[in-house]
């Protein structure tokens, strides 16, 4: 790696003039700027160099190597995930996505929708090939430019606009971890009724802590394996299940009820799919800048379709069993408690290993969030990666457990609600990359921290506020039915089009707007 003249002379002196201002904002300024190269990538090493409170948390978390990169460019000498990459890749999302979580999306086709069991599988299958392409497309980003993704969020919202996209990522992040806590804490209640629902979330909270507040390393460490006794558990669901003889062949319905039936459910499996968007480069940062595109799109769609489809229409399959008039009929409300339970005690350790599934599925979402949080501003790039790691669990916490008894309905349907801004976050995206860009020579990496050189993002501010527009004209939920959703299906919930109108509001706005941003700005 070649550094300039400035950042050697850095390198070789721990302490400079200037190094003991200990002000957030100086920090910031300092390990982003003073030690990066002409790429403006910064060496790991600087990130303990001086004496301010920053140093000295970096070298803390040196000793027990936590990761302390946060949001800056990676160097490409330090791109080392090679040997393992592209199955790093692909685990990743395997166990991320292997998760009970995953199998009660598949329920929620005969549960809520009220769909057969051919229409509910073909659901499944078109609208997570739908959703997983932006994930994998974004992971090929990660090596490129050595950047996380709410960095390279910059590129398309600009300096300010991105702060925006940073919170609603977070919010996302923080309510899916915190509803996703909930659901394993009521299978570690359903197994041992003296584990109380909050002991549970901590339980998940704190072994999700563990894994994420050391980092990439151990991240993708923990998911190349998590994926594999949660396989071995679903296999047997299975195996029981179809022994059973429980399983029932739902036909599929026809006119206006099945149509918004199938948009309804489409909708939520593609906001299931196509979550990982907003950080699917977080976990790609590490890898080789020569790194083949092709394979590792490749390798981060296996890792996600293979574990959506099959926990989801095991999930499909077992909710048929609700419509067999058997008492007592534990399906409608036990889903793989009741396969399980009946096994006795190797069932109760296989609902165990169901909860803490759990953890894959939340790892990703607690590691990024500090990530997130730093690109807020220059004073929360100054507090390190691994600590808002440990105030983000500290937050979803103290949402899950009164949301365990209380809150549970609320925050799923505002956890719906946040799941649409991410069609309009990737129309965006897109259309700036493919048109104004024209792929990824378009980008001048070594201007990522430089607010002056990037988009102003009012185009793509103005263009999610469009979007914003068509996910309300399409959105069907309890509480609200948008006039487009109406007519999409049957009165009076319709059928969910809010993801699909977001999508299409946001991009034809954005191809209106960002040329006449450019015109009037020059970048």
């Amino acid at each position: 790696m070649t550094y300039n003249d400035s950042s050697s002379d850095l390198e070789k002196q721990p302490v400079k003039a200037g190094d003991n201002d200990t002000t957030p904002t100086a920090t910031a300024r300092h390990t982003t700027t003073s030690f990066a190269d002409n790429t403006g990538a910064v060496p790991g090493e600087s990130f303990e160099y001086g004496n301010s409170v920053y140093a000295r948390l970096q070298r803390f978390a040196g000793r027990f190597n936590v990761e302390q990169r946060g949001i800056e460019r990676v160097p490409e000498d330090e791109r080392t995930d090679d040997k393992y990459g592209l199955l790093n890749a692909g685990t990743m999302w395997l166990s991320a996505n292997m998760v009970v979580s995953s199998f009660a999306i598949g329920v929620l086709g005969k549960s809520l929708f009220y769909l057969g069991f051919v229409d509910a599988i073909l659901v499944v299958l078109f609208f997570n090939l739908l959703g997983t392409l932006p994930v994998c497309f974004f992971s090929t980003f990660g090596p490129h430019f050595g950047l996380r993704q709410m960095v390279l969020s910059r590129f398309w919202f600009g300096w300010y606009g991105v702060k925006l996209i940073a919170v609603f990522n977070v919010l996302a992040c923080i309510g899916w971890s915190s509803v996703n806590a909930i659901v394993g804490a009521q299978l570690l209640h359903s197994v041992n009724t003296s584990v109380p629902g909050w002991a549970g979330i901590v339980i998940i909270a704190l072994l999700t802590l563990a894994i994420t507040v050391f980092g990439y390393k151990i991240v993708h460490a923990y998911e190349f394996w998590s994926w594999i006794p949660t396989f071995v558990v679903f296999l047997i669901v299975l195996g029981v299940f179809a022994r059973s003889g429980d399983f029932v062949n739902l036909p599929m319905a026809v006119g206006t009820s099945e149509l918004g039936g199938v948009l309804s459910f489409g909708s939520v499996v593609f906001g299931f799919s196509t979550g990982w968007s907003s950080v699917s480069a977080d976990y790609t940062v590490y890898h080789s800048a020569a790194r083949s595109k092709p394979a590792l799109f490749l390798a981060t769609w296996l890792g996600l379709i293979v574990p959506l489809l099959f926990t989801e229409t095991l999930g499909v399959a077992i909710m048929t069993a609700t419509s067999l008039n058997i008492s007592p009929n534990a399906y409608a409300t036990g889903y793989s408690s009741a396969v399980l339970l009946p096994l006795g005690t190797f069932g109760r350790f296989c609902l165990v290993m169901l909860a803490l599934s759990i953890v894959a599925n939340n790892c990703p979402n607690i590691y990024s969030i500090g990530l997130t949080v730093q690109v807020l501003s220059r004073r929360t790039q100054a507090v390190p990666r691994y600590v808002w790691t440990v105030a983000g669990s500290a937050v979803y916490i103290a949402i899950a457990i009164p949301g365990y008894t209380h809150f549970e309905t609320v925050l799923e349907n505002f956890m719906n609600f946040i799941g649409y801004w991410l069609a309009i976050y990737e129309a965006v995206a897109l259309v700036e990359h493919f048109v104004f860009r024209r792929g990824f020579a378009g980008y001048d990496v070594t201007c990522y921290d430089c607010p002056e050189r990037l988009p102003p993002g009012l185009a793509a501010i103005g263009a999610f506020g469009c979007g914003i527009a068509g996910m309300v004209l399409g959105m069907s939920q309890v509480w609200f039915v948008g006039p487009v959703a109406l007519h999409a299906g049957e009165a009076p919930y319709g059928g969910d089009v809010g993801f699909e109108l977001g999508f299409a509001f946001a991009a034809t706005a954005y191809m209106v707007l960002r040329p006449v941003e450019l015109r009037y700005f020059r970048r």
